[in-house]
């Protein structure tokens, strides 16, 4: 495990589209899709093997269940299955109904999605308003795994509250640190810092 932090994308950038499948349901899912009658987005690189995932991941399906009315969310996971099973398809959508996830899971088999993102870590949050400008990228909140605290997603939730209620979002945006996203031989792109 090589742990890095985000690459803290540009703020006004606009979200990179994508056509990728939900693994529950099948249902194709696009950047689009996500947002349509919402008042942003949440893209979340995340997967299952992590142990900065598996700490927080209880938190996302809160959060998920606490924005569905005003926030599109999607998680998509960009690890190879080939080298990493337990972030395969089948088990992505295992952890998903185990934890209830209520926003489409996805799996970015080309790493593709990942790249255009500029996504370096599990996990990475990326927050859009209504017009796909990315107004917050950075950490949920100041937990770490193997820690006595317990994820509230503070510093993710301050973003999203500002950005549903119309207000400016948070000045101070902290990268987010996780696993190193595992890039299959020749996509490791050269802002890559593993």
């Amino acid at each position: 495990m090589v742990a890095v932090n985000s690459t803290m994308l540009p703020l006004g950038t606009i979200a990179p589209d994508f056509n990728l499948t939900d693994v529950v349901s099948g249902s194709p899912v696009t950047v689009d899709s996500v947002l349509e009658g919402k008042k942003g987005i949440l893209v979340m690189f995340i997967c299952r093997h992590c142990p900065f995932v598996k700490h927080l991941e209880v938190e996302l399906a809160n959060i998920g269940r606490d924005y569905a009315d005003t926030i599109g969310l999607v998680g998509i996971s960009s690890n190879p299955a080939e080298a990493y099973p337990a972030d395969a398809p089948e088990s992505l959508k295992e952890q998903a109904e185990q934890l209830g996830f209520n926003f489409p899971y996805c799996y970015d088999g080309d790493q593709s999605v990942a790249l255009a993102y500029t996504a370096s870590c599990t996990p990475d949050f990326f927050v859009f308003d209504a017009n796909k400008q990315l107004v917050y990228r950075g950490r949920l909140d100041d937990s770490k795994p193997r820690s006595e605290e317990v994820p509230d997603g503070n510093e993710l939730r301050a973003a999203l509250d500002a950005l549903v209620a119309g207000s400016d979002l948070p000045v101070e945006q902290k990268p987010s640190i996780g696993c190193n996203i595992k890039w299959k031989e020749g996509n490791a792109p050269q802002w890559f810092p593993g």
